[in-house]
């Protein structure tokens, strides 16, 4: 497969964060339709598949024990516990691999996560999905229906923190919709449109 849609700059680490619900799943999803080239790691979760996901392409479902052994053996490049209940962590060697191959690379990953890549891999570009308003986060928090009243809770608690360290990120864009964040996202990776 040919990468003659991305930019011949040097190969550069693209970090995607945002609060719970902000649609940057959508968005990544949008993104890779529009450009199959496009590395986009699979993180590594501890925590069950929710309903249509598949190992290996959305996550890489994980116990506690293979977690600990991926972190003890040094092939996490970050990873964190996330709301409390789950860790997810993104695994080092195929990120490498592209960044290597001179080819960019995409990670979708949490705040704290985000903060261990920009700590280890101070080149890496970090972009921050913000909702247009903070109710229009609330409503598709509750829309996606994926989790009960008290983890919905929990979430925007978390959301709230999550958006508080925006100014922390190189780049932010508002999720208004999909097509429009996904045009802003391409620019920053330097992706022709």
């Amino acid at each position: 497969m040919t990468h003659s849609s991305l930019s011949s700059a040097p190969a550069r680490l693209t970090v995607l964060a945002g609060p719970t619900a902000v649609g940057k799943g959508t968005i990544v999803a949008e993104l890779r339709r529009r450009h199959p080239e496009l590395f986009v790691s699979v993180s590594a979760t501890t925590r069950g598949p929710r309903p249509g996901e598949i190992d290996g392409v959305h996550y890489l479902f994980v116990s506690d024990g293979e977690f600990d052994r991926l972190i003890d053996s040094g092939q996490m490049l970050e990873w964190a516990l996330v709301h409390g209940a789950h860790r997810y962590g993104t695994p080092r060697g195929p990120v490498q691999a592209e960044l290597d191959a001179g080819r960019p690379a995409l990670l979708e990953i949490d705040l704290a996560g985000a903060r261990q890549v920009r700590a280890s891999m101070p080149t890496a570009q970090l972009v921050f999905i913000m909702p247009p308003s903070w109710d229009e986060l609330v409503a598709r928090l509750a829309g996606r229906g994926t989790e009960d009243a008290r983890e919905r809770e929990r979430r925007l608690a978390t959301a709230r923190t999550e958006m508080e360290a925006a100014q922390e990120f190189d780049h932010v864009i508002v999720n208004d919709t999909v097509a429009h964040a996904t045009d802003e996202l391409e620019k920053l990776l330097g992706i022709k449109g």
